[in-house]
């Protein structure tokens, strides 16, 4: 004799918690098939429109606040036999049962995957836009705000914080693109994959689809239900942009100590110490880093989950994945939110910067640079002749100086003091560096024109998004 259905333990370790997973994040989407599958089999003959009306009556009867206070007893294995359970005593078990032709929990639980994942994908574009725009206002406050940028975490050469903005712009960009072309493959339906192989009835695919606010098909049936790209190509997306976001923190949090002096937080968003009453400690920069890292460790689980599973039904091992996918969209957004506001409002010591721009002749590749104009040298042979009066002058950073030791390593250059006192001014080297992408000021300003029209394309296309998938939702759901 075999033991009843389900044994204590499972129901302990695994049927409970994927009830109450389900309840959480899936409730809404689960409701939305019935409705939309119902609709299709009644436009398809399949279905009469009187048991059309008493089918969709019995969805619009649904309470989803008990459905929501419910709690996993046995009696119904997951969460779709509970609420087949409500329609049946609401319709009657026969009418409830047609709902149920040409169709399986295998392409629903997949159909509901990716419609709460699509909200989940503009949710996260829309808290990256939030971010650029920050970032897009920062950067044309401070075009001409000259400061050091960093190679090998030394000083290297003048730009502007503009063009050190705009490079954290750009790559935000490529995440938003990263997370459209995600989306443009999560939003596929899989419904009328059925439990592998579609169906016998002659239902239609493509119109479940855009009721359900689909863009197209997962066509073949087997990779509907079997395929799991969908979702780790969204979690490597969403690990590239924290990976992204990671690195920019690390410099904030760099610029934000007593000994760089760069940035400085508002008082809203740093902690002090429970001992040392002068710390300003950038509490909140070291969340937004450790949200990053936790989101990419969820995102990394989410691919180690999914690989080397069968290709065939997956359903069963995603109801565990799931939750975990969720985790890393909210920890995702958290990250990018705070990033945000911390951003906001900080201030930047514009002067030091200047300062700091004058300073261990971090301008000398515009000197070699003027020596190959000016007196006709290779690059190779004026960079060691510039490395050795450097070298000369050691610790000190005067202009007069290192003219003085260039013309000890090189008597009769044509350079004046003066024209070698301009090569070394970190204004002038910012302004002549004109090439596409550089940090001239009418280079930065182009590209944040661009950046600018980038940036309403993006907010265009999450705000258009959503209010496709608000149509659908209110259309399906529409009272009979």
């Amino acid at each position: 004799m075999s033991d009843p259905f389900p044994a204590p333990i499972y129901a302990e370790t695994v049927l409970s918690h994927n009830f109450e997973d389900a309840k959480k994040y899936f409730l809404d989407a689960l409701i939305e098939i019935h409705y939309a599958h119902t609709r299709m089999l009644a436009g398809c003959g399949l279905l009469t429109r009187e048991e059309e009306g008493k089918l969709l009556a019995a969805l619009h009867g649904l309470d989803r606040t008990r459905i929501a206070s419910a709690h996993f007893d046995g009696s119904a294995e997951d969460l779709f036999f509970f609420i087949e359970g409500l329609l049946e005593r609401a319709a009657g078990r026969e009418l409830a049962g047609k709902m149920h032709m040409a169709r399986s929990r295998n392409d629903i639980a997949v159909t509901l995957y990716r419609m709460t994942a699509r909200r989940e994908i503009l949710g996260t574009a829309r808290a990256l836009a939030d971010l650029r725009t920050v970032l897009l206002r920062f950067a044309a406050d401070h075009v001409m705000t000259v400061m050091p940028a960093h190679t090998h975490t030394q000083p290297a050469q003048p730009t502007t914080l503009a063009h050190y903005v705009l490079g954290a712009i750009e790559f935000l960009a490529r995440d938003s693109a990263r997370l459209q072309a995600a989306f443009s493959r999560v939003n596929l339906s899989p419904m009328g994959a059925a439990a592998i192989t579609t169906s016998g009835f002659a239902i239609d695919r493509d119109a479940t689809a855009r009721l359900l606010g689909f863009e197209g098909l997962a066509e073949n049936s087997y990779g509907a239900i079997a395929a799991i790209d969908y979702i780790t190509e969204t979690a490597a997306a969403v690990a590239v942009a924290m990976i992204n976001i990671g690195k920019l923190v690390q410099d904030l949090l760099l610029w934000s100590t007593r000994e760089f002096g760069y940035l400085r937080l508002s008082d809203a968003f740093v902690q002090t110490s429970s001992i040392m009453p002068q710390k300003r400690n950038p509490v909140a920069l070291e969340h937004v880093r450790i949200l990053a890292s936790r989101t990419l460790g969820e995102a990394q689980a989410v691919l180690t989950c999914a690989h080397n599973t069968p290709f065939g039904d997956v359903n069963d091992s995603e109801d565990d994945l799931q939750p975990l996918v969720f985790t890393m969209f909210a920890d995702a957004r958290r990250a990018l939110r705070l990033l945000a506001g911390a951003l906001g409002t900080a201030q930047v010591d514009t002067a030091l910067m200047a300062d700091r721009a004058r300073r261990d002749f971090l301008t000398v590749t515009e000197l070699a640079d003027t020596l190959v104009r000016r007196e006709g040298l290779s690059f190779r042979e004026a960079h060691a002749l510039v490395a050795d009066a450097v070298r000369a002058c050691g610790p000190g950073d005067d202009p007069a100086s290192l003219a003085a030791a260039l013309r000890n390593v090189r008597p009769g250059l044509k350079l004046t003091a003066q024209e070698i006192e301009r090569c070394l001014d970190p204004e002038h080297f910012v302004q002549i560096r004109t090439v596409t992408g550089g940090p001239a000021r009418e280079q930065t300003s182009a590209a944040l024109e661009r950046a600018t029209a980038e940036q309403k394309q993006i907010e265009t296309w999450i705000a258009s998004t959503e209010a496709g998938l608000d149509a659908a939702r209110a259309s399906v759901t529409r009272s009979p």
